[in-house]
């Protein structure tokens, strides 16, 4: 059996013990294979760059170079991975500048190992992951900060509404595209025009801003 269907994953933390922790939570599911780890943001450059995972896993707070400022220098970089927060800080502010520094996902340390399994397998099918906990904190933030327009309000076509609902249900513009038979770039140009109609900055947020649209608001 070659490893080619398996998600490549590589971890950035400067906790050797949580990457120990990280390494055999890992190595309990097939479809997961840890190919590089490092200690810091600039190492994690290297060795991101070196093995092109499919799925990165960033700590937020780290020496030197932080989260934020690696999650930034990836996207920038010549490198095809979701990158998903694992990290231990629930800070509101800490939430959104990494969702709008593009990560794919935010999950918190404190979680059950078998949870962060669970969602490290969804990552890597292309689902967007974020501890259910933090969704209502988004919705609020959403509200408070960037006064975003209700999907029914925003004038969205048949098809962008079609690729919202898809968003919703957490997934990459690949499986979006997949699903509505439409190019990469097609889908990609959908989701930037959701964004400006809805007024949101980030995928995540637009996922989460419609998931909260439909549910009931909390009494």
């Amino acid at each position: 059996m070659t490893t080619d269907t398996r998600t490549t994953v590589v971890v950035i933390d400067d906790h050797p013990l949580f990457r120990k922790g990280v390494s055999d939570l890992i190595a309990m599911a097939p479809e997961l294979v840890l190919v590089g780890q490092a200690g810091d943001g600039e190492e994690g450059m290297r060795v991101a760059a070196q093995c092109r995972p499919d799925l990165i896993l960033l700590d937020l707070n780290m020496t030197g170079m932080n989260g934020i400022q690696t999650l930034e220098r990836l996207r920038r970089a010549d490198l095809d991975a979701r990158v998903v927060m694992l990290t231990v800080s629930d800070s509101e502010d800490d939430v959104i500048a990494a969702l709008r520094a593009g990560a794919d996902g935010y999950l918190l340390k404190d979680m059950e190992p078998e949870d962060i399994l669970h969602q490290l397998l969804a990552a890597g099918r292309g689902r967007l992951v974020i501890s259910q906990r933090l969704t209502e904190l988004i919705a609020r933030a959403l509200r408070h900060d960037s006064g975003p327009v209700r999907p029914d309000d925003a004038g969205l076509t048949p098809r962008e509404r079609q690729v919202l609902a898809l968003l919703a249900e957490g997934a990459s513009n690949k499986l979006i595209a997949r699903e509505l038979d439409l190019s990469l770039g097609t889908v990609k140009v959908h989701v930037k025009h959701i964004l400006k109609k809805l007024k949101l900055r980030t995928r995540v947020e637009a996922a989460v801003w419609a998931v909260r649209q439909t549910t009931p608001e909390d009494p």
